[in-house]
């Protein structure tokens, strides 16, 4: 019996407590990040380890570039669940765009960590498709002297490949268009669509079209070339 009055007690706690991570994580896609944070902040300090809050906590500090907030529910991820790749992918991904916007020096001190992160979650989910998509962005952006290296873009890209041939065509399509191989690169753009058909393979062509190659109609055709086989 005595049970029996605990259960009653502490059963209106937790659909209380469900129903408020509902709303935040409604808040959340609707990008009131202000009032999700709110809800989640009240729920980690309920529960400081339950890792869907701390996940959302992170990833609201992401979209509102507070990336030390970020690193911190990120960090908190990774000792709680060491084995799950994307939280050390997120939490390179945050570390990277910290090292972005800091000066050269410090930044420099964050690179081996972004790199490791990312690795890390490839290591813990050899199919993780982000962090070989970040590995590749990661050497294309870098300067030769502290790590970048087309070599090392194309080797993830390669793997995309494996795993993947529209990301493959994607991330090899990209890196030709970062080094000015815009023919090389429509040309892998068309392979992703020929695969994919997706709305990512036909704007990656056309803002290649119009942004770099500057052909506006060839852009044109092929968002009207999507929209037509949308309606089917």
């Amino acid at each position: 019996m005595k049970h029996f009055f605990l259960i009653l007690f502490l059963f209106p706690l937790a659909v209380f407590s469900q129903s408020e991570f509902a709303k935040g994580a409604q808040f959340f896609d609707k990008g009131n990040y202000e009032k999700a944070k709110e809800i989640f902040t009240a729920l980690y300090k309920k529960n400081p380890k339950d890792v869907s809050v701390i996940e959302y906590l992170g990833d609201i500090g992401g979209h509102t570039k507070k990336w030390e907030e970020a690193l911190v529910y990120y960090e908190k991820l990774k000792e709680l669940k060491p084995s799950e790749a994307n939280y050390y992918y997120k939490y390179g991904g945050a570390l990277g765009m910290k090292a972005k916007e800091s000066n050269k020096f410090k930044a420099l001190g964050m690179i081996g960590d972004v790199e490791d992160s990312f690795k890390k979650a490839i290591e813990l989910n050899p199919k993780h498709i982000e962090s070989r998509w970040a590995l590749v962005e990661l050497y294309l952006q870098l300067p030769a002297i502290i790590g970048g290296s087309e070599r090392k873009a194309q080797k993830y890209a390669d793997e995309l490949m494996t795993l993947s041939a529209v990301d493959g065509y994607l991330s090899k399509g990209h890196i030709a268009e970062y080094f000015k191989r815009y023919k090389e690169a429509e040309k892998n753009y068309k392979k992703a669509i020929e695969i994919g058909k997706s709305k990512t393979t036909y704007k990656k062509l056309a803002d290649l079209y119009k942004n770099k190659m500057k052909q506006p109609e060839k852009a044109k055709a092929v968002l009207e070339e999507y929209a037509e086989i949308s309606k089917t």
